[in-house]
């Protein structure tokens, strides 16, 4: 008895030790045989959530969540900057398309019709308006370079308010901006459904994956929302220092997606829509060093051997040479922001080209890359670049 007793004691002993060493795990529920209810839609925790059932609404958002959507959406730590970073000084004017322009010396030049300059043929021609007179010969305008133009060749232009973001954290999704009007469709196909949803330019949205249908990929935006790639400028968050970038501060252009994103260490500070250049003038990748800032200045120049593609542009604003004519600064005379269209440099809005100019120093650096590699690296392809 007293051999059986003490046997007893000793298993009952080892079953506590084992016990205590390996406690059991909890049991989760069946869902397809269990009569608990359903869980709570947002609740993960599977020890709470053990005697419930990963079905209907909390499912479906469990689902999502692998999907790196939530509900209510990540919101993005961003901040406006001071809408006056876009308010200029200057009053400017398109010149007509296409003609030669005479300019005067003088206003005396303007009654003897003595002219010494023209502005060639061509269609981007802006000037800068400093002074006007009326005159025997009607209304002229004193422009940036000291002469006279008269004003039935000129129509005044305001400047259109765009403006990036600054950021207070780095964002944990990627998002982007909407080019042009569009409607989402519920798959990632062209003749798949519309949703019934319409976004307009400058929307911004998050973009949560991505699919190709043949040579086209399309943008997650949501629960069975996508859009075109070729309707939105994408900013995918990277705090990665690229190869070749040696310092802690760096701005990113991005040619492919068309975006521009300043980094401090680990961290995105900016992020906005660029212009770069178009084929053949392409914006050249790699690494390089902002090596002279001017607050303003004009830009003019041509490529093409009958200087069909002469442009003029008066009082550039905010610029930052950084290869050789290739300048980071801000645009006036276009809207074209999340495409390409310019001679090389990378345009900006007056707004984001002023709050690049206060944040960059001399030898800053700028990191220009084509994740696609459509863009030519070959140094020798590239000639100065411009505007």
């Amino acid at each position: 008895m007293k051999k059986q007793s003490l046997i007893t004691c000793s298993f009952l002993i080892v079953l506590a030790v084992l016990l205590i060493a390996n406690p059991p795990s909890p049991a989760l529920a069946d869902v397809n045989n269990s009569n608990s209810g359903l869980c709570i839609p947002g609740e993960s925790d599977l020890f709470v959530a053990q005697d419930c059932q990963m079905a209907g609404p909390a499912k479906t958002l469990d689902e999502l969540q692998q999907q790196g959507i939530m509900f209510p959406a990540a919101p993005l730590y961003v901040a406006n900057p001071p809408a006056s970073l876009g308010d200029v000084s200057f009053s400017y004017a398109k010149v007509v398309e296409y003609e030669e322009i005479p300019l005067y010396d003088s206003l005396e030049a303007i009654s003897t019709e003595q002219t010494k300059s023209k502005l060639p043929s061509s269609r981007t021609k802006y000037v800068s308006l400093y002074d006007k007179a009326e005159t025997e010969m009607g209304l002229y305008y004193k422009i940036a370079n000291g002469k006279w133009i008269s004003r039935e060749y000129i129509s005044k232009v305001g400047v259109q308010f765009f403006q990036g973001y600054e950021f207070k954290e780095n964002p944990t999704v990627s998002f982007g901006w909407v080019l042009d009007v569009t409607k989402s469709r519920s798959g990632p196909y062209s003749n798949a459904p519309e949703t019934g949803k319409e976004y307009f330019r400058y929307n911004v949205v998050n973009v949560y994956d991505s699919e190709m249908e043949g040579e086209l990929e399309w943008l997650m935006i949501g629960p069975n929302e996508w859009i075109n790639h070729r309707f939105i400028s994408r900013v995918i968050p990277n705090t990665e220092k690229p190869a070749g970038v040696e310092t802690d501060r760096w701005i990113e252009i991005n040619l492919y997606e068309q975006v521009m994103l300043v980094h401090e260490g680990d961290r995105i500070v900016y992020a906005t829509l660029v212009t770069t250049g178009s084929e053949p003038f392409f914006t050249q990748p790699g690494v390089f060093k902002i090596y002279k800032k001017i607050d303003h200045e004009y830009m003019r120049g041509s490529f093409e051997a009958d200087r069909s593609d002469y442009y003029y542009l008066e009082d550039v604003p905010y610029i930052m040479y950084y290869d050789q004519a290739r300048a980071l600064h801000g645009a006036y005379w276009h809207t074209n922001f999340g495409y390409k269209s310019s001679h090389g440099c990378v345009n900006l809005s007056i707004a984001d080209a002023h709050w690049l100019f206060d944040w960059a120093n001399m030898d800053e650096t700028v990191y220009v890359w084509d994740p696609s590699g459509n863009t030519p690296t070959d140094p020798e392809y590239y000639g100065a670049g411009g505007a």
